[in-house]
């Protein structure tokens, strides 16, 4: 990708970091308009029931109150709200609750006023009778016989579900067959920035100001909602305080907001608190999966035998069709002959499930990862070799998995080896049997794991790039991703100064605007660079050829003749007449500077780029965690990940990524998690409760890259954003295990909490 004298592969500052550390970015509620109104909405307070009535008199008449709307009353007019295309559209979500509601958090009224606090207060005064239904809070439970439905016109609770290789027996031959069931807790994105919109109407159209990852996804599903014309509608995203999944899906919150600032034609501002963001923000995982696992006693695998039971929430949405890619992902690094797969998804009275960083892949990593420590346990193997042994071929690449994942390439005893010489491996297990041989309180344990994900997933591989030269010299470069942290200005200017040649101080990201970027599809799946920043890369190409066309005809030269240099465009070896950047973009505009046949216009290219399929990154991850006997407590001593993300453009953002996902994994492995009580309250809806580590409770995380370039892009690319999540999960639950499991442990549930490991070691030493 690099040559000779490239930024490209060199670790650059990022351009992002000056605004957010002077904290001169505007976020949602930054924003304020003259005139602005504030939204609030009543939520239900109980999971599952009938809305026996909706008391608003003494909300309507509190003081700045301008209106109040509910499904008995004024309820704006809206279509029901449909979460994700694959369902039908008897699950779509009612705007408001009029007749039942599905989990704590359903909206059964809006109340808009002059401040946020009378429109707070009023919400609060909206009283609400409810007749409770029975409640399901879990896939198990809500697929149960006799369950009670949420929607008693589907028929079931089950709204999506798939079937794999059902009529083969992946299991015929195994000389030993591991086992495991387990769960992949329910997460909570907790982004630093809750959710929120500014909805600002104007000339009979809507500008949204949205903290959201893809802005063009949400203009052309509120459009129609709202009934205006897509170009009446305009969606920004400014500065993004995080998303990791969640802020890629639609809200109905947002479609109430917008359509009473069109109703009352004032700019209506809806921003949540952090307890409200707990329970109407999609969560992530929920997962019940079950694996069973055949190998010979060489440790080579003969087959796999799996089954998800996934949560889709109240409402179901993108969240219901994730157990479908972790069928395709299940089989991992391995050379898996033989596979059998079913999922369901199910709807519980809690918050509907979305994308959370990773989306389908990490579950399937954690399963596959997990049953194969088991069967290591089981033959006597080490958990390193019994990997290494199964390893797809890196000569077959690529490949298609018999679960119908295309893998483009793939070295992954290469990222293994890596991880085991960097952490010290055989040092650790000799430390470990020390500890074991002694009977210390603090034992140590060793969790190892290999996997692949796929980025740029389920058709996610086109994207639309541009580059644009200003007639001062300055360039745009044009992205259909959007920004909330993840270094794109720097990438994408690396990339268009590496071609062009042009200062990356003097190259401005434009993104996240439906009126200034005509199409894309957002920042998700770990897909920025690879598609949008190929866009870039052959869009910046462009321009060169064009602006070399220009300066042959000026200079009197052929266009192979002219070379980058001197701040804009010379004939090689004659530096001392250089037609600048500043110049070639005002050329490009007059036809009498032009050579024939070339058209006057702007010095700009777009393109949309097609990677014609997803990549697949991978890597391995080594943990050493130390667990007290006597307590349970674990304590992450080190964490060493290798991850593969291809060709590397800028190591310095890979890192960050790389630190950022290890501890979003680690935090699953060993500390949050949603919980309901049996009446589907939710009992950690707010940060005193759910519990997420500070940097404190982490270790210092010992990072490193293989690069096995992508052939589907011409960077040679792949994503790095939800990798670190991926593989650190599993190593750290093997960890654990590992650590405890010369008393008897065969499990620990995530997250691996002090209580559960004690417990876990008091019923094996019972036993």
């Amino acid at each position: 990708m690099a040559g000779s004298g490239s930024i490209l592969g060199n670790a650059v500052l990022r351009l992002e970091d000056p605004t957010l550390l002077t904290g001169e970015g505007r976020y949602v509620d930054d924003l304020v308009e003259p005139g602005m109104l504030h939204v609030s909405y009543v939520r239900s307070t109980v999971a599952h029931g009938t809305v026996v009535s909706v008391d608003v008199g003494e909300a309507a008449s509190m003081p700045g109150v301008l209106g109040v709307y509910h499904a008995a009353g004024d309820d704006l007019g809206l279509p029901s709200f449909q979460g994700f295309a694959m369902m039908p559209p008897t699950l779509n979500r009612p705007i408001f609750a009029g007749t039942t509601v599905r989990f704590v958090g359903d909206i059964v009224a809006a109340v808009v006023a002059e401040t946020k606090a009378q429109a707070n207060d009023a919400a609060e005064a909206v009283v609400v009778e409810y007749e409770p239904l029975p409640v399901v809070t879990t896939p198990m439970a809500a697929m149960a016989d006799g369950a009670p439905l949420l929607f008693p016109e589907h028929g079931s609770n089950v709204c999506f579900g798939t079937e794999f290789g059902q009529d083969t027996d992946p299991l015929a031959g195994s000389d030993s067959i591991a086992e495991v069931t387990m769960v992949s807790q329910r997460l909570a994105g907790v982004p630093m920035e809750n959710n929120g919109i500014l909805a600002v109407p104007a000339d009979g159209g809507l500008t949204l100001w949205v903290s959201h990852q893809a802005p063009h996804s949400i203009h052309g599903s509120y459009a129609p909602m709202l009934g205006l014309d897509p170009d009446k509608l305009r969606v920004v995203c400014p500065w993004v305080g995080g998303g990791f999944g969640p802020k890629a899906a639609g809200y109905v919150e947002h479609v109430v907001a917008a359509k009473i600032a069109l109703t009352l034609n004032r700019p209506v501002k809806w921003a949540e608190s952090r307890s409200e963001d707990m329970v109407s923000l999609v969560h992530g995982r929920d997962f019940v999966m079950t694996a069973k696992l055949g190998v010979t006693k060489a440790g080579k695998i003969v087959g796999l035998d799996g089954n998800v039971i996934a949560s889709a929430g109240a409402y179901p949405a993108i969240g219901a069709i994730l157990p479908m890619l972790t069928q395709m992902m299940s089989v991992g690094v391995y050379d898996i002959p033989a596979v059998r797969f079913k999922t369901a998804a199910a709807m519980t009275n809690t918050t509907t499930v979305g994308a959370y960083r990773g989306a389908g892949r990490p579950e399937a990593t954690q399963l596959i990862e997990r049953v194969l420590d088991i069967a290591a346990d089981q033959i006597g193997m080490d958990p390193a070799e019994i990997r290494r042994v199964n390893f797809l071929d890196p000569t077959s690449f690529p490949l298609t998995t018999p679960t119908g994942a295309n893998y483009d390439s793939g070295e992954y005893a290469k990222s293994l080896d890596a991880a085991l010489a960097a952490s010290g491996y055989a040092e650790l297990r000799a430390e470990q049997a020390r500890r074991r041989a002694v009977g210390d309180t603090m034992q140590l344990g060793i969790g190892v794991s290999a996997y692949v994900e796929v980025t740029a997933p389920v058709g996610l591989h086109v994207e639309f790039g541009a580059v644009e030269i200003h007639d001062d010299g300055s360039a745009s470069v044009f992205a259909g991703t959007s920004v909330h942290g993840q270094g794109h200005h720097t990438a994408f200017a690396m990339l268009a100064s590496d071609v062009l040649g042009i200062p990356m101080a003097k190259i401005t990201l434009v993104n996240s605007d439906t009126a200034t970027v005509p199409r894309g599809s957002g920042t998700l799946g770990s897909r920025s660079l690879q598609t949008a920043g190929s866009a870039i890369h052959l869009a910046s190409k462009e321009v060169l050829d064009r602006a070399k066309t220009i300066a042959a005809h000026l200079l009197e030269a052929t266009a192979d003749d002219i070379v980058i240099g001197g701040g804009g465009v010379h004939v090689a070896g004659v530096p001392a007449r250089v037609i600048s950047w500043a110049d070639l973009a005002v050329a490009s505009k007059d036809a009498s500077r032009l050579p024939s046949g070339v058209e006057a216009g702007v010095l700009r290219h777009e393109l949309d780029f097609d990677g014609t399929g997803s990549t697949f990154p991978f890597g391995a991850h080594v943990s050493v965690v130390e667990v007290d006997t006597e307590t349970g407590r674990v304590q992450m001593l080190r964490h060493v990940a290798v991850d593969d993300c291809g060709r590397i453009l800028n190591p310095m953002l890979v890192a960050g990524q790389q630190h950022g996902g290890i501890a979003q994994g680690a935090a699953q492995a060993l500390f949050e998690w949603v919980q309901y009580d049996a009446e589907g309250n939710p009992i950690t809806a707010n940060l005193m409760d759910y519990a997420i580590p500070s940097a404190a409770e982490l270790c210092s995380f010992e990072t490193s890259n293989t690069q096995t370039d992508s052939p589907r892009n011409p960077l040679g690319a792949k994503g790095i954003g939800e990798s670190g999540t991926i593989g650190s999960t599993p190593a750290i639950q093997n960890a654990v295990i590992d650590a405890v499991s010369h008393l008897g442990v065969t499990h620990i549930e995530m997250p691996c909490s002090a209580e559960r490991v004690w417990s876990a070691i008091a019923t094996a030493r019972n036993a």
